[in-house]
């Protein structure tokens, strides 16, 4: 998890948590159906059922019509820059935020072309913002749909918590951005790639995933019913379409993550069983180090998030979460901190990869340039946030 490979094999951190919950499971740590027990069904349902929400805004060219509309309406770069924060931001918070990176950087790197201005600043503010807009909720990313599934965290309750920061985060992306571009706007780009077609907007198809996602979102505020049920209830109405195929629909779903988790699930019962995870609390308490102090927590979740990922940080996190903010202290940190490199959050990736396509290189220098006082000034706000509300 820490190199994201194995040296000389071709696997990335979906491989590896795979191959070892297969080694846990071959090794006898673990029974098959043991194996399957530990698996977090809920989450995983949770997951696939919103993912599949967003796979309709993505064919239905959602996203491609809040870029190409942005960049036809926005005066100049520093608006446009604010548009870009504002919309990522908000999308993630209720979308999965890889998505909303997937589907807006190529746009906006044609989008930046046609003014001649550096995409640079827009990918680095799209990646920023759509990691500290996924904060808001404990829909906006992975890692909280897990923390809010397995301490059942109250959702209107975590708003409360997560919109504050969150919001106070997009404004410092913005500001931070704004003031270190301020004088390099137009460094023009032309796509080395050919200019790729993007889906024509199909305004039936995003009114019904619109109101879906409204109904969904209601029923998490204003009912008890269980989150993944809701979910995957939204789903299935999706995949009764007449126009969309749901062989696309369901192509569109992260399956990789998907199986993350599952491997993460199976390590996790795995280090449990055989105490490790309890010796290691151990061995820091006797160092001083006490996981369930929110001071420690604060520090800890995100170092560890840049080492191993924020998922596997949080799962790992989650057993010493106690108190009645920690579950929105771990769901905060280890978001804010994938804004710390590239390698601190899956969205950052997609981002520079998807530029790396188009001519647009964005080296780790640059990012962190952006990144390190993006990460430190949204965890001082989520600090200064959560101490007040304590």
């Amino acid at each position: 998890m820490f190199l994201g490979e194995l040296p000389g094999l071709a696997l990335d951190r979906s491989g590896i948590a795979l191959l070892g919950a297969i080694a846990i499971v071959a090794a006898r740590r673990l029974t098959v159906e043991e194996a399957w027990l530990a698996i977090d069904t809920s989450t995983i349902a949770l997951l696939f059922g919103l993912m599949v929400i967003s796979a309709q805004f993505r064919l239905a060219g959602f996203y491609d019509e809040i870029v190409r509309r942005i960049a036809a309406y926005a005066a100049g770069p520093e608006a446009l820059l604010a548009w870009v924060v504002v919309a990522a931001g908000a999308l993630s918070a209720v979308l999965a935020n890889d998505i909303v990176c997937l589907a807006m950087a190529p746009m906006l790197i044609e989008a930046c072309a046609r003014r001649h201005i550096s995409p640079v600043p827009f990918l680095l503010a799209l990646a920023c913002a759509a990691n500290a807009g996924s904060a808001a909720t404990l829909i906006g990313n992975p890692q909280n749909m897990f923390i809010g599934q397995s301490l059942d965290l109250s959702f209107a309750g975590y708003l409360a918590d997560g919109v504050p920061p969150a919001a106070a985060g997009l404004a410092l992306t913005w500001s931070i951005i704004r003031f270190q571009w301020r004088d390099r706007w137009l460094d023009a780009h032309e796509p080395r790639h050919e200019r790729r077609q993007p889906p024509p907007f199909d305004r039936g198809a995003t009114i019904k995933a619109s109101i879906l996602l409204c109904v969904t979102v209601a029923a998490f505020l204003l009912t008890s019913w269980p989150r993944d049920v809701v979910a995957l209830a939204a789903a299935g109405v999706l995949l009764l379409s007449r126009r969309m195929s749901s062989r696309e629909v369901i192509g569109l779903v992260d399956g990789h993550l998907l199986v993350l988790f599952i491997g993460l699930f199976v390590l996790n019962e795995a280090v449990a069983r055989a105490g490790l995870l309890r010796d290691l609390y151990a061995v820091l308490a006797v160092a001083g180090i006490d996981l369930s102090r929110a001071a420690w927590q604060f520090v800890v979740t995100p170092v560890l998030s840049n080492l191993v990922s924020n998922v596997p940080a949080v799962m790992l996190l989650v057993p010493a979460a106690t108190g009645p903010h920690a579950g929105a202290l771990l769901a905060l940190t280890s978001t804010f901190a994938g804004n710390l490199l590239i390698v601190g959050s899956i969205a950052n990736i997609i981002v520079v990869e998807q530029a790396s396509r188009q001519g647009v290189v964005i080296h780790w220098r640059t990012h962190a340039r952006t990144g390190v006082p993006v990460t430190l000034g949204t965890l001082a706000i989520t600090a200064m946030w959560l101490w007040l509300r304590s």
